[in-house]
């Protein structure tokens, strides 16, 4: 298709990462990744702020027009308010169904989406996989790595990649059908959504530029865009079906009228939001660099809780439900907090860093940690339920969809995980 430019006066900054519908934009300066990031992903595989220096119930009716069947993972953390919450019950007495083994590692988040898991690897290959028996159905080639959760709505699927390019693939073939870029990394997964003023299918992302687009699904073509002072990883979650939120290293929670990008306010913080936001009615929850986990009020425009644990800092996005905020941490453990009082309900330690987002299901939590083992943990008191050893270090977030869990490992796999039937007494 041909490509479409705008020329956007640049601005002075230091270096950046070597890397059009496209569109030419400020180059932002180059951060540092985190050391024990950077000893399991080869650099450039995860993104993260640089270094810091020394309630009500959610509306059924929006999540319910937004959120495609509980059996599919359609987006990053499920839908678009990024709860990372299933209506389902948790797979009891799991086993591997299938195993798909990519040459390169994998730290996205799977989407799985009309009986397809899509997933992207550390060497810039896209594979779409067969969700009954992973066998590869096909691959696209990007020109840098996936690190973040593609999306998946009608016939098209929408990858973004760190080549700066989010590209609209064919579902069923794989074929590009456009693709809109930026000058700089895309490390965030992309959300879908209505267009709450007409019957358009919007495409939501943030670059690594500190910019925040919304494209019409269709084709490509920029709606409204938002700019930041600072660069963001996380993507943009939806709440209320009036706002987009989401935090960078700004230390912000920007808050933003979904239909124009109008600025609504911003909500500061003491430290980086290095991940996304999630959401619960019209509450906003993050891990930060300070080591905390925080409560937003977001159309009150304050701060409703500050967590603080140890002082090591939440790098994973949180999974969010009724009563609470389940979140890992890079001190091997993930913490649940009571969602209305910031008060620790439990904690569950692991043989290394939690740093993959959980899942919520009814009745229990599922995560990954460092040390290879996919986790299953009660809600009530913080139980194991089940542990399974996948032999891989596991730093990308799990995903639920055709009724089995979806979970990448650093050495390339990817495991399809499914329940049993009831174990003998």
């Amino acid at each position: 298709m041909p490509a479409h430019k705008a020329n956007v006066p640049r601005i002075a900054s230091g270096p950046r990462p070597p890397r059009t519908i496209r569109y030419l934009l400020p180059k932002p300066r180059r951060f540092y990744l985190l050391a024990n990031v950077a000893a399991i992903f080869c650099a450039g595989f995860f993104s993260g702020c640089r270094e810091p220096q020394a309630p009500s119930p959610p509306k059924k009716s929006t999540e319910a027009a937004l959120l495609a069947p509980t059996t599919w993972w359609p987006m990053t953390r499920g839908g678009p308010a990024l709860s990372g919450q299933v209506p389902e019950k948790i797979p009891r007495n799991p086993s591997t169904a299938w195993t798909f083994a990519a040459p390169a590692p994998l730290s996205a988040e799977a989407t799985v989406f009309d009986g397809r898991v899509f997933v992207g690897a550390g060497k810039g290959t896209f594979y779409c996989l067969a969700a009954a028996t992973g066998k590869e159905l096909w691959r696209f080639e990007a020109k840098d790595a996936i690190t973040a959760a593609a999306a998946a709505a009608g016939k098209l699927v929408y990858v973004p990649a760190n080549d700066g390019r989010l590209y609209a693939l064919d579902t069923e073939t794989g074929k590009e059908v456009w693709q809109f870029t930026i000058e700089d990394k895309i490390s965030s997964g992309a959300v879908i959504m209505k267009n709450p003023r007409g019957p358009e299918m919007w495409v939501l992302f943030n670059g690594y530029d500190g910019t925040t687009r919304v494209l019409n699904a269709a084709d490509g073509k920029l709606v409204w865009s938002y700019k930041t002072d600072d660069f963001v990883n996380g993507s943009p979650a939806i709440v209320d079906g009036r706002f987009l939120v989401f935090g960078g290293c700004d230390a912000q929670l920007h808050v933003v009228n979904l239909a124009d990008g109008s600025l609504v306010h911003k909500i500061t913080t003491s430290a980086q939001i290095p991940a996304s936001i999630a959401t619960f009615g019209t509450m906003a929850f993050c891990g930060n660099y300070a080591n905390e986990t925080v409560a937003f009020d977001v159309v009150g425009a304050k701060v409703a809780w500050v967590y603080q644990d140890r002082a090591l800092p939440f790098f994973s996005s949180p999974a969010i439900n009724e009563q609470l905020v389940l979140i890992g941490s890079r001190d091997k453990h993930l913490h649940a907090i009571k969602r209305t009082s910031g008060e620790l309900a439990w904690k569950f330690k692991t043989g290394g860093r939690v740093e993959g987002s959980p899942v919520v299901f009814t009745d229990g939590v599922i995560f990954g940690s460092t040390d290879g083992r996919l986790y299953a943990a009660d809600l009530d008191n913080g139980a194991e339920l089940w542990q399974l050893d996948l032999g891989e270090a596991l730093v990308a977030s799990p995903a639920f969809g055709n009724h089995q869990i979806i979970v990448s490992g650093e050495k390339g796999s990817v495991f399809a995980i499914r329940g049993g039937l009831p174990k003998k007494p």
